[in-house]
């Protein structure tokens, strides 16, 4: 074997032991020679232990398994396996990203377990008819607009949306989009940029998977104006799914069997007064808009809108909207 093939030994071997060995599937000396063998590799048995000790000390977590003969699988790895599947059911679960990205994705998470659990971890997060984007860009625009933010710098970007043929059809005639990015936020299983936008004193947000052509541009961006701040978690909850509206104030009263979706939409820090036995109060700010009345309406009789009469009268329209549809 040359100098160069026996330097390289013990890559290939890490790597056998790495790809072909877990808990399940173990290899013995022999068989991770006739394994070498296969890369134009030759071993002998003393120089395999030896290789074995030093990967051992290096970190790798080697592990023997007594039988008529020792045998050895790598143990612990960066990932479980079960950490591997909630990383690969969360890339499919999200319809920012393509089918074929997040195949991509996939594949490459694969490879931090053995080729096993690889199939193993295919099989566990396969799901059949979740919509997916089609806009091929979205991955390197989160990653610039991460780096935009991180040097608060400005970016441009055109805007679009899809027609009933499925092509772009861009906003402002194609123009530049300049904004300032202040927080990136993953609402409803799409990708949302939040921007400060100074001509309004107001913050406006844009969904990434409709940007094209992100690019950082060598300006710093707006700052808030003095006494302002941003706090995403807060926008977020307002905004409701990231459909804007006038901020108001409204006074809600619910059935006590729909607590748990009220913290889930206002957070634990909401205060619930109880008004009877069976129901209860919130006030809370909001952004008045059709997202907010479809999340009231879900719940049909068993929450209602209390003031302020304004507010009332706008859902009262929305409802009558919807049934002179019928």
């Amino acid at each position: 074997m040359s100098q160069g093939s026996q330097k390289l030994k013990i890559l290939y071997l890490m790597k056998i032991l790495m790809e072909e060995t877990d808990e399940k599937h173990c290899l013995g000396v022999q068989e991770l020679i006739t394994e070498l063998e296969r890369y134009g590799i030759t071993s002998e048995r003393k120089s395999i232990y030896s290789d074995l000790e030093t990967l051992s000390s290096y970190g790798l977590d080697i592990q023997k398994v007594k039988d008529k003969h020792t045998k050895y699988y790598v143990g612990t790895r960066d990932f479980e396996l079960a950490e591997l599947k909630l990383l690969v059911d969360a890339i499919q679960s999200a319809r920012f990203l393509t089918t074929k990205k997040s195949n991509e994705l996939i594949e490459k998470l694969k490879k931090l377990a053995s080729k096993h659990e690889g199939l193993s971890l295919q099989r566990q997060v396969f799901v059949a008819n979740r919509p997916k984007s089609i806009n091929e860009q979205i991955y390197y625009s989160v990653d610039t607009l991460h780096e935009a933010i991180a040097q608060k710098k400005k970016v441009r970007f055109q805007y679009f949306d899809y027609t009933v043929e499925k092509e772009k059809s861009f906003r402002k005639e194609g123009n530049f989009y300049y904004i300032s990015p202040y927080s990136l936020l993953w609402d409803d299983e799409n990708y949302y940029l939040i921007a400060y936008y100074e001509k309004y004193n107001n913050f406006v947000h844009y969904r990434v998977d409709r940007m094209n052509q992100v690019e950082i541009v060598d300006e710093p961006r707006e700052a808030l104006c003095e006494g302002q701040s941003f706090d995403v978690a807060e926008y977020a909850k307002k905004t409701f799914s990231m459909f804007g509206g006038e901020d108001e104030r409204v006074e809600l009263t619910f059935h006590k069997e729909l607590v748990n979706q009220v913290l889930d939409r206002f957070g634990a820090g909401i205060s619930l007064r109880a008004l009877d036995s069976d129901h209860f109060a919130v006030s809370c700010q909001v952004k008045i808009s059709s997202t907010f009345f479809s999340w009231i309406a879900q719940y049909g009789e068993k929450v209602k809108i209390q003031s302020p009469q304004e507010v009332k009268e706008q859902f009262i329209g929305f409802l009558e909207n919807i049934l002179k549809q019928y």
